[in-house]
Parts: structure tokens; sequence; C-alpha cells
């Protein structure tokens, strides 16, 4: 497969190249030609004129699409997030559980790390653990019943039922016995701080101890202020600490998303959808790790008012993030393929157009309207 003539992103900028596809990797790229494609063109060409090229989509925080989520431990469920999430450029995913018992955390984690991906789905590159080493007071919509401290032990049995799969664990500094999990376990996964109430000065200690990422920045933790400048404050100083943000509109005001960017760099930052069941779906009542959630147009809550998560996936959430809020086209790509790919520890495979990378790549028009989708080489869309 050849994609011609498109401009594409190359890790920091657009260039006018064709992009060579052997099996499911790219094999070279080439400075565009005279090749006649698209319609009339060679059937294993596509015609990217005046198009954007970009690497497929990364997600490593969302919970589901159309009706399903992950904590059903659903083979066919996960099957219809992934064609999803694929239909809509998003091609690596890391399913995201809830804070929930042991007993119904193992299922779930087990049925991820079966399923195999078919053709026209989503691969799955890792699972997200978003609880249950959480803080009680800043829930947000996870069930503050499960709510407990880290345990090794159970993250072993629970990484155990996951074949190795979990690459991303949310962890609550400042609970007692969480930050020595921060240090014992660090080397094996990558800790985020998350849902947490804690200082600067403890945020610092769980990154000297070996965290290295932030959960959804600025939702579920203690705001900036110039006296008690808390955890964003402290991973902003640590140059190998990566931020997750929510571009969906809803969770975060663009100016607190064009200061996030300011304060981490482009080449820090994650962009995640957070999403629901309910995305690619409308209004409606709908159920989250036991509880319920309403959504009204691309606002989701719980019964108290609380964001609930998004009805957005990634792919529009970087629309969004360039369309109205200010942020560089080449950031919010690297946001989404780049710098997720390097966080799961997965830099030399997934999230560039170079050779030896698997073929994962969506075309855009000048609008960021997806034109067509190549997963693992083959074109679906």
């Amino acid at each position: 497969m050849r994609i011609a003539n498109g401009k594409v992103f190359d890790g920091q900028c657009f260039r006018e190249r064709d992009v060579v596809v052997e099996g499911q990797t790219f094999s070279s790229i080439e400075a565009s030609g005279d090749i006649a494609c698209g319609a009339g063109g060679a059937a294993d060409t596509l015609d990217a004129s005046g198009c954007y090229v970009i690497p497929g989509l990364i997600d490593v925080h969302f919970h589901g699409a159309m009706g399903h989520d992950f904590c059903d431990a659903s083979d066919e469920g996960i099957s219809a997030i992934a064609a999803y999430e694929a239909s809509r450029g998003v091609t690596s995913i890391c399913p995201t559980t809830m804070t929930l018992p042991e007993e119904r955390l193992a299922p779930i984690v087990a049925s991820v790390a079966a399923h195999e991906a078919a053709a026209g789905e989503a691969g799955i590159v890792g699972i997200n653990m978003e609880g249950p080493y959480i803080a009680p007071d800043k829930v947000g919509a996870q069930n503050p019943a499960y709510v407990r401290s880290a345990s090794i032990e159970e993250f072993g049995r629970l990484q155990q039922q996951a074949m190795g799969l979990i690459k991303l664990v949310d962890v609550a500094p400042e609970q007692p016995g969480n930050l020595e999990f921060i240090r014992q376990m660090s080397h094996d996964v990558r800790v985020s701080v998350a849902h947490t109430c804690t200082s600067y000065d403890d945020a610092c200690a769980a990154f000297d101890a070996g965290a290295r990422h932030m959960t959804h920045l600025f939702n579920a933790m203690p705001a900036l202020h110039h006296r008690e400048p808390g955890p964003i404050a402290a991973g902003a100083e640590r140059n190998d600490v990566t931020a997750e943000i929510i571009a969906d509109g809803v969770h975060i005001h663009p100016a607190m998303v064009r200061l996030a960017f300011a304060l981490f760099g482009d080449d820090r930052m994650i962009l995640i959808s957070d999403s629901l069941r309910a995305c690619g779906l409308g209004d409606g009542e709908y159920e989250l790790g036991g509880q319920q959630f309403f959504v009204k147009g691309n606002r989701a809550t719980i019964a108290n008012g609380s964001l609930a998560g998004s009805v957005s996936d990634v792919m529009a959430c970087m629309r969004t993030a360039v369309r109205t809020m200010g942020i560089p086209l080449t950031s919010a790509v690297k946001a989404a393929t780049v710098n997720p790919a390097r966080a799961l520890g997965l830099d030399g495979k997934l999230g560039a157009i170079a050779p030896g990378y698997q073929a994962d790549a969506v075309v855009l028009d000048r609008d960021l309207n997806i034109k067509h989708v190549v997963l693992r080489g083959k074109a679906i869309a």
C-alpha cells in the first residue's frame, strides 16, 4: 500500500511525503511523486492530496463506548468498543478499570488480556487500573465503598490475571502505605498520581519514589495555588512525568488546557478521552462501576452532579483541542500518538510514521475530519 501525496507528520512537523506500507509495517517514507491515485489509480494506493497523514491515535485512558464498558468483562463488548475506536482513528487502546473489589477486577483484566483483536479492531496495548488505590475524598465517579490502600500482593495477583498487561496503575500517594507501593512497584508498572488530595511535598515524594504519570490533570486533584502549589506544580517540575488531559470541551476550560501544554510542554502532555459506555450514543441514563450516570449533550454526570467521564473519543478531543482551544496541530498530534506510545514503553513500535513501526495511520482533511483509517497495514475506512 502507498499513502500518496499527503502532508505526513514526522514527529515534529508535516512534510509532503508518500508513505509505503509492506505487510503490517511502514517500510519507507519517500518524497511525493506524481502517482495517479484515488479514483482511477492503483487499488492499493490511498490519495491523501490536500490532507494530513498522522499516526493512529493511542488512548491510554477510557472505559467504553457504544453501550459497552470494559468492566462488563464481555468479549463481545470488548470487540464492539475496539471496532468503534478503530473507526474513529484510535488504533491502539488501554482499557481502563474502575474502583471495584478484587473479585470483580480479576475477571475484568483477564477478559481484556484474553481478547484477540479481529480485523477492524483497535489493538489492546495495555490495561489502565484507575482504581482502587485512590483517596476517598477524591473519588469522582468511582464507588467510595471499594476504595482501599495499595497492596503489592493484590496488584501482583491482578497482574498475573492480566498476563502482565497492566501498564498503568493510579495511586493517591498520601494514603497509608501507598508511597511504599510506589517505591516497590514503579520499576514494574507506570504509576500515576491520581484521584488524590496530595500536597506538593507528598507529590514530590511520590515522584522521587518512581511515579511518572498524572491522571486527567486538574480533575480529582488539588488545584494550583500560589501558596499551596499541589501536585500539578510538582509534576510540571519533573521532566520525566507525563500528564493526561481531557480536552472534550467539558472537563477543562480551554485556557487551562493551554496552560497545561505551556507548563508541561508538548513532549509530555497526553490527550485522553476517559470515555464511557455512552460514547457514540446519545442522551440517556447509563451505568458506570455500579453507579448510574446521565448524559445530556456532551456532558455526563452522576446523581450528585459530578462529572462521570466523557462521551467523546480521543480523536474528537484532539479536534477540539486544535479547533477551539488554540493547541497547535503538531502539539495535539504528539499528545495523542508519540507521547502515549512513549509512556507505555511502545516507542519504536507505535505512535510514529517511520520505517519499522506498525502501519497505523489516519488521513484527515483540512478540517480534521477522517478520510481514511489504516490499521495494521489495511485500509478499514
